[in-house]
């Protein structure tokens, strides 16, 4: 028997994906974009144009990247539930069977799938093929305002790190700073992320450090070796 606290986390999957995608995506990209520019130009007025226009663009980027995205998956969603109600509508006999092979898939007995189809559809046929047979529940379904804002507002929050770096470190140590601070939020997001969505830490960190430092030293290169000083 299930413990009535027991904690689930699949309702946090949609505004976690979001602002955990959006904080790192705000601390990477723009953390690669001033250690990229810094090795190139390392002058504090590139530095921090590089910073502002990397956090400025890659927000509304973000925000209407998801926006678009999770919009295109709710037309799915709405288009599918409109035909299992014209179907509903046309021929709720064959429908009715329909949900009971489903349960019956499930290992329930052929008697009880259609008994539990019969009193699901009495109650509410649509959300009971919508949940069972579409796969789309209110835990899952498509929410692309609350996506996209939650996307914009963590990817500035992430951002925001390397743009105060990028302000007042010294230009001189700017590269070394960008990359130590980042690491450390970095670390600090991947335990966030994985203690919320429930799985290892460690894991997580390390995952996150990995790459993010695998991004950051390409942009330092790209920016060592293929730079031009633009004054």
């Amino acid at each position: 028997m299930k413990h009535p606290l027991e904690k689930h986390y699949v309702n946090r999957v949609g505004w976690l994906r979001a602002a955990v995608l959006g904080a790192n995506d705000g601390l990477l990209s723009t953390t690669s974009i001033v250690i990229g520019v810094a090795a190139a130009d390392p002058t504090r007025h590139a530095i921090f144009l590089a910073a502002l226009a990397g956090t400025i663009a890659g927000a509304m980027s973000m925000a209407a990247g998801e926006y678009v995205s999770v919009s295109s998956q709710a037309d799915t969603e709405n288009a599918d539930i409109a035909r299992e109600k014209k179907e509903l509508a046309e021929m709720p006999e064959q429908e009715l069977l329909e949900l009971a092979k489903i349960y019956e898939r499930r290992g329930v007995s052929k008697e009880t799938a259609l008994l539990v189809a019969k009193e699901l559809s009495d109650h509410d046929a649509l959300d009971a093929h919508a949940k069972d047979e579409l796969g789309i529940s209110e835990i899952t379904v498509a929410k692309p305002l609350q996506a996209a804002v939650a996307s914009f507002f963590s990817f500035i929050s992430g951002a925001a790190l390397p743009l105060l770096v990028a302000i007042f470190a010294p230009v001189k140590d700017m590269v070394y700073l960008q990359y130590g601070f980042s690491i450390i939020f970095l670390m600090f997001l991947g335990a966030i992320a994985a203690k919320t969505g429930g799985s290892n830490v460690t894991k997580g960190m390390l995952r996150i450090c990995f790459w993010g430092t695998v991004a950051m030293l390409v942009s330092a290169l790209i920016g060592h070796f293929f730079g031009v000083n633009v004054h």
